[in-house]
């Protein structure tokens, strides 16, 4: 998507993003000169990120603030870049794979503006090593009574999933957030079944919490990535059963990239 002579000159891009992937697309972003004007859901997701002056970040979720829907927060973001004269030449949505609002709400509202936005794609693995739920209420099927199940799915999608494994005995790991705790207790996780932590240190101390907690089970997002990656590698190690719920379809009319050729196709600021 080719936007205006504006956007061109500008060296500033807004970057959505989590905790996978979001912190290394910012620091080749940054190394290559650019301005990012940064949006994370949380506090706990901010602290991935190393603060510099080339970053500016913004925490909570897109518009939520001021009361708006996530499209009304996305024209608003870009329509305040605008009239400050300093429009952003990209937008680059590294948001999760689950977070289908937000990517949605970029896609209906950067078109229309001939806003230029380019998407990062995170590969699909093979399932071979994995079940692929459709959505949690396939749990019912395959989560045994007693087994020592691990949810890695975001604190939003405890409960579904306490509910739909009645038997199964659940552990969560979840980011470091007030929130997310208070969820998981009020889903009836045990306080001991809890661990907050940021993500980092290769997995080691996701493998430690399985062997520590007896893990004969984990589920996770298929997102594909590093997170999805970690939790792989953690299952063939351990001979764990890893369950995947299936990962939503991608907006329609976005250019889709993986890293390194989002990277190549954005440049750098010099080119803008």
């Amino acid at each position: 998507m080719q936007g205006s002579p504006e956007h061109q000159r500008s060296g500033r891009l807004w970057l959505i993003a989590g905790t996978g992937e979001g912190p290394v697309l910012a620091e080749a972003l940054l190394a290559r000169g650019w301005r990012l004007s940064l949006s994370v859901v949380g506090e706990a997701a901010g602290r991935a990120y190393r603060p510099g002056p080339g970053l500016q970040l913004a925490v909570g979720a897109i518009g939520a603030a001021e009361g708006l829907t996530p499209e009304q927060g996305v024209e608003r973001e870009l329509a305040a870049a605008d009239r400050a004269g300093d429009p952003y030449a990209w937008v680059v949505d590294a948001s999760h794979p689950f977070a289908t609002g937000i990517s949605s709400a970029l896609a209906a509202v950067c078109g229309p503006r001939h806003q230029p936005l380019v998407r990062l794609g995170r590969l699909l693995d093979p399932l071979e090593e994995a079940v692929l739920l459709q959505d949690l209420t396939d749990l019912e099927g395959c989560a045994a009574r007693g087994e020592r199940l691990l949810l890695a799915i975001g604190a939003r999608h405890l409960a579904v999933a306490v509910r739909h494994s009645p038997g199964a005995v659940h552990h969560a790991r979840l980011l470091p957030d007030a929130t997310a705790l208070r969820i998981a207790m009020a889903a009836g996780l045990a306080p001991g079944h809890v661990a907050c932590l940021r993500p980092g240190g290769e997995g080691r101390i996701e493998a430690a919490l399985c062997r520590r907690w007896r893990i004969d089970a984990v589920l996770c997002r298929q997102s594909g990535g590093c997170t999805e990656g970690l939790w792989r590698q953690i299952c063939r190690d351990q001979g764990l059963e890893l369950r995947l719920l299936k990962r939503p379809p991608e907006p329609a009319g976005v250019r889709i990239l993986p890293l390194a050729e989002l990277l190549a196709h954005v440049g750098s600021s010099e080119g803008a």
